[in-house]
């Protein structure tokens, strides 16, 4: 089903002549010469596509859209959903070989048996570690606010998470690219594979890739769903708003907003009380 919608009114229209980069142009080589006005100027948002690479093939890399001629969120589900699934199987029958111990390195006496019927906690484990990467990521990666002096810097915030705040509604770029994803995904594997046992390890990697997916697929209903008032995704969508256009120094969360809570980055509630 094709999504219709209004322009959001709180986004700014382009004068393609007086704006401080030239739209017609990709934009990922020009935002570096912003310098100290590159904060402000990212944080006022849009309502039009963004194209970032000169390359055809770079730019299609740098898109959901493009991957396979599908919409962004049937590319997520579609790449990511089989691998959870055929990762799933596999830890459940490893785990079923009741070979896999936890603390074995340390003690063979008093190590832990992990049994089959701890995949599902593991899992679950695994997703709820996840939405504390998505809160740390977020906040900590996404809105780290480069040096005006340094081009380099500002050209990759604005490849990371920039573009997506000037363009919010670019539904091309709501999501993580099925390629970058995947090279992200791959360096958390080879940097936490060492820390737990293989089936063990495995099985809280798996429940963190499903987080993802869960994470990316609630992005995307946030910006083009339309949930119904009073529902957790309507209040949930209202703040996502309100990080965008008002607080983007706040609200860090996607999937929930439990993390705001001990960081102390919860978006104020009476902005919302004065909105009804």
């Amino acid at each position: 089903m094709g999504k219709t919608r209004r322009m959001d009114p709180r986004c700014k229209s382009v004068d393609v002549a007086k704006d401080l980069v030239d739209w017609r142009k990709p934009l990922l080589w020009q935002v570096g010469h912003l310098g100290e006005k590159y904060d402000d100027w990212v944080h006022q948002p849009v309502d039009r596509p963004i194209r970032l690479f000169h390359s055809n093939f770079m730019e299609s890399l740098s898109t959901t859209a493009c991957f396979l001629s599908l919409s962004s969120r049937y590319t997520v589900c579609l790449t990511w959903i089989p691998i959870v699934l055929c990762l799933s199987w596999y830890c459940y029958t490893a785990l079923a070989r009741e070979d896999t111990r936890l603390f074995s390195t340390f003690t063979t006496a008093y190590s832990i048996r992990i049994h089959k019927y701890w995949f599902p906690l593991l899992f679950l484990m695994g997703m709820c570690i996840w939405t504390f990467l998505e809160y740390l990521i977020h906040r900590f990666v996404f809105h780290l606010k480069p040096p005006a002096s340094s081009y380099y810097l500002i050209t990759l915030h604005f490849l990371m998470h920039g573009q997506h705040h000037k363009s919010p509604f670019d539904d091309s770029r709501l999501v993580f690219p099925p390629v970058p994803a995947g090279l992200i995904i791959l360096a958390i594997y080879v940097i936490t594979k060492p820390l737990f046992p293989n089936a063990f390890g495995l099985s809280l990697f798996t429940g963190g890739l499903f987080g993802y997916v869960v994470y990316d697929m609630t992005h995307y209903y946030l910006h083009y769903g339309s949930p119904e008032k009073g529902t957790y995704l309507y209040k949930l969508k209202a703040y996502h708003v309100k990080h965008h256009f008002e607080h983007q120094k706040a609200g860090f969360g996607i999937t929930s907003t439990f993390w705001d809570y001990p960081f102390q980055t919860l978006i104020p509630e009476e902005t919302f009380e004065n909105d009804n």
